[in-house]
């Protein structure tokens, strides 16, 4: 098992939203609305669109995984008015 996998069992789709839980979070941060986006999970070169994808609400934030593989696609934490965001996941955002 790697580090992954570990990972990817804490977050089971028992407690998977859809991308447009996020749909306004995503609309601040990149000023459009972003759910119609397409991605491409950078491990399995799944393709599909950002209302589609695995997400995961925690305090901080989000993290948003490929619902294929499990991987991290997008982490988005809020802390005092600042939101950061890791792309590192996908291959692309068109």
């Amino acid at each position: 098992m790697t580090m992954d996998d570990a990972a990817a069992d804490d977050f089971t789709d028992d407690y998977a939203v859809d991308g447009n839980a996020i749909g306004g979070l995503l609309a601040s941060v990149f000023g459009a609305d972003m759910t119609t986006a397409v991605g491409v999970c950078g491990s399995c070169g799944a393709v599909a669109m950002v209302a589609e994808l695995a997400v995961y609400l925690t305090d901080l934030g989000a993290v948003v995984r490929c619902r294929s593989c499990g991987s991290v696609l997008m982490v988005f934490v809020s802390r005092r008015e600042v939101t950061c965001v890791d792309l590192m996941g996908l291959a692309s955002l068109t």
